[in-house]
This record gives structure tokens, C-alpha cells and sequence, in this order.
């Protein structure tokens, strides 16, 4: 197993992309975009997808471990099985693609759910009055499974859905937490199939777990001390400017 050969520079900003990992994990939900590009960047599109899978998991797990008491399993039951369904479909389109494609792709994903978790932060009323019906939560659990499987991205869409739905935040935390713990879980079998997690990323997920968990401790310290609002949309412009990129705006 080999480390990738990476400047200085780029290992401090791995280093960053986990720590905001970690914080994204513990409430921040604007920082949860930060690590995708990140990892895009120094990785490619599609190989930083596998390289993030393992590190997701863990940030799942202690997210669990803070909030399993406040899941709501009813919204889970109807979101999961349309989300393994995404996943599928996701696995599908990633084995045709190639990078010159994924990476324009992948930066218009984020670019979308940047709108729309700017839209949940500003308009924390939008789909209020959505009927929570099976349709609604078959096509926002399907688009949550293509997306997460794509780009590691599918969080603002799982978010539009509790909103919805009108979770209390505890639960809201507790049940994405869970969910995503398993939707994460079951999308490995695929991204090794794929060729995306080997020896070699799961080596620099080991390195880089620690600041996972570093960021979720800090998460957890923040969140109580600086304006939610306003830290999501300097780090939601942030990535907005960072899909631009990707895509090929400037």
C-alpha cells in the first residue's frame, strides 16, 4: 500500500476537506460540499468518490453515536428503498462514464444542490405544505440515491426532504444520520466493484481519520457558538464558485 504523492499544500487542504467532514457530520450541513470538492480536485471527479466513501462512514458513525436516540425509522422505511434503488442507477452511469465527462457533471450536481440548500437556509418554509405522500418520498429517496452515489452529494436533498416533512431538528439530525450511515454502507460493494475504494485509498482514509473526528468535536463545539446561518453561506458561495469551476465557467 502507497500513500498518493502529494505536495504539502495538498495534504493540508486532505487535511481540511476531513476536518470539514467531521463538522459537516455534527450539524453544519453547508460544510458538506467542501470535502466533495476538495477531494475532486486533488483526486478527479470520479476516483474521489471511493477516496471519500470510507472517511463518510465514519463521520456517520459519530453522528450516530451523538443522535441515534432521536431517528425517526417511518421517514427512513420510505426513503431507503427508492435511495438503493438511486444507488443502482448511480453505479450504472458511473461505469459509462469517463473523467472528462464525470467532472463537468459532478460540478453541476453541486452547483444545483448549492441552489437548493441555499433555497432550505433563506426559504426555511419552501415544500412546507408538500403532502407527505409515497410519490414525494419515492422521487426525493431516488434522487438522494443517484446523487450520493455520483458525487457524495445527495445531503441537500435528504435535507429538502425532512424539511418537508417537518422534523424537529434533533430528529432531522438523527434520522440523516442513520440514513446516510446505510446508504453509505451500501454503496461500498459498488464503488469496489467499480475500482474506486482499493488498499491504496483505504491507506489515506487511515491517515486522514483523525481529523474526521477532530471535526466532529469541533462541530459539536460551534455549533453552539457561531450563527449557523451565516458560517453555511460563506462555505455555500464557497462552493458554488468551486462547481463553476469544475464545470468550466472560468
Amino acid at each position: 500500500m502507497v500513500l498518493p504523492d502529494l505536495t504539502h499544500t495538498q495534504w493540508l487542504l486532505a487535511i481540511l476537506a476531513a476536518l470539514g467532514m467531521g463538522v459537516s457530520k455534527a450539524g453544519f450541513a453547508g460544510v458538506g460540499l467542501l470535502h466533495v470538492l476538495i477531494f475532486a480536485f486533488l483526486f478527479g471527479a470520479r476516483t474521489s468518490t471511493g477516496i471519500v466513501l470510507p472517511m463518510l462512514l465514519v463521520g456517520d458513525l459519530g453522528a450516530i453515536g451523538a443522535f441515534r436516540r432521536h431517528a425517526r425509522w417511518d421517514y427512513m422505511r420510505r426513503t431507503l428503498p427508492p435511495a438503493c434503488a438511486g444507488v443502482v442507477l448511480g453505479a450504472t452511469l458511473m461505469s459509462r462514464l469517463n473523467e472528462a465527462t464525470f467532472k463537468p457533471l459532478l460540478g453541476w450536481i453541486i452547483l444545483v444542490l448549492t441552489a437548493l440548500q441555499i433555497a432550505r437556509t433563506f426559504r426555511q418554509d419552501w415544500f412546507g405544505d408538500v403532502p407527505q405522500s409515497p410519490f414525494f418520498a419515492w422521487g426525493m429517496g431516488l434522487l438522494a440515491g443517484a446523487t450520493t452515489m455520483l458525487a457524495n452529494a445527495g445531503g441537500p436533498i435528504m435535507a429538502l426532504y425532512l424539511l418537508a416533512v417537518g422534523l424537529p431538528k434533533l430528529e432531522f439530525t438523527g434520522t440523516n444520520a442513520w440514513f446516510f450511515f446505510l446508504i453509505n454502507a451500501f454503496k461500498v460493494p459498488f464503488s469496489i466493484a467499480l475500482g474506486l475504494i482499493g488498499r491504496d485509498t483505504l491507506l489515506l482514509n487511515l491517515v486522514l481519520v483523525p481529523a474526521i473526528v477532530v471535526g466532529l468535536f469541533c462541530g459539536r463545539w460551534l455549533i453552539h457558538r457561531v450563527p449557523q446561518r451565516l458560517f453555511d453561506a460563506l462555505l455555500l458561495a464557497f462552493a458554488a464558485l468551486a462547481a463553476l469551476r469544475l464545470i468550466g465557467a472560468f
